[in-house]
């Protein structure tokens, strides 16, 4: 009997090593994130478009949803609705705010970058960056130029105990283009490269989960009935 709880034990650690590892490591719009997909925000909390007109940016380019997920920017820029955009407008001087549901932002404990900002179209534009626990209290981490920018929060005071949920970007209306159909930095996506994560685990490794412990529970009946027959013989 102990044989059978030995080898159900090895099942389960098995399978609870699959669930744990779900996630794995994943290059992603030039940049290595160790928990791959769900390192990207979940949900748009706000959107408070900057416009100089009803018309800039333009409504194809205000789908907030667009930031959510990995970056699936392909350079195309001229579109037709929301659903056919891959990244939203801010409008001069607007901001943005997205939240990670399935893992959190922390510091590194080092220099490398910890939160990355995916700001693509032709034009570089800047904006200020900012992180919340609650989506309440702003803490400022400075301002990035656009592109493929990355965040080191460590540089601000914030370590591996630090947990943030939300992050605010809010263009500079102070630079760059200040008028058209795609007015303000445009955001393809936001990652976190440091971050508590609780990955949805795979089907398969359910199914496995789910096998390893009917396999515990009928070991621990055998070896119930066994000590009974014991006792009564």
């Amino acid at each position: 009997m102990n044989i059978v709880r030995s080898h159900g034990c090895r099942i389960a650690a098995l399978a609870l090593g699959l669930v744990a590892g779900a996630a794995q490591a994943s290059l992603i719009g030039g940049v290595e994130f160790p928990q791959g997909a769900v390192s990207f925000a979940d949900q748009v909390t706000s959107y408070n478009v900057g416009a100089v007109s009803p018309t800039q940016p333009s409504t194809p380019h205000r789908g907030a949803f667009n930031a959510l997920g990995t970056p699936d920017y392909a350079g195309d820029n001229s579109c037709s609705s929301q659903a056919d955009c891959s990244f939203v407008s801010l409008g001069d001087g607007g901001s943005l705010v997205v939240r990670f549901v399935d893992n959190k932002l922390t510091g590194s404990g080092n220099s490398a970058a910890d939160l990355w900002i995916f700001e693509v179209g032709p034009d570089v534009e800047d904006m200020f960056v900012e992180i919340s626990v609650d989506g309440s209290t702003w803490l400022s981490v400075g301002k990035v130029g656009g592109a493929t920018a990355g965040v080191d929060i460590d540089a601000f005071g914030f370590g591996l105990g630090s947990i943030f949920e939300y992050v605010r970007l809010t263009d500079d209306t102070a630079l760059d283009g200040q008028s058209g159909a795609t007015v303000g930095a445009d955001i393809d996506a936001v990652g976190a490269i440091s971050t508590i994560a609780t990955p949805v685990p795979e089907p398969s490794a359910l199914l496995l989960a789910a096998t390893a412990l009917l396999g515990l529970r009928f070991a621990r009946r055998s070896r119930a009935a066994h000590g009974l027959f014991a006792t009564r013989g």
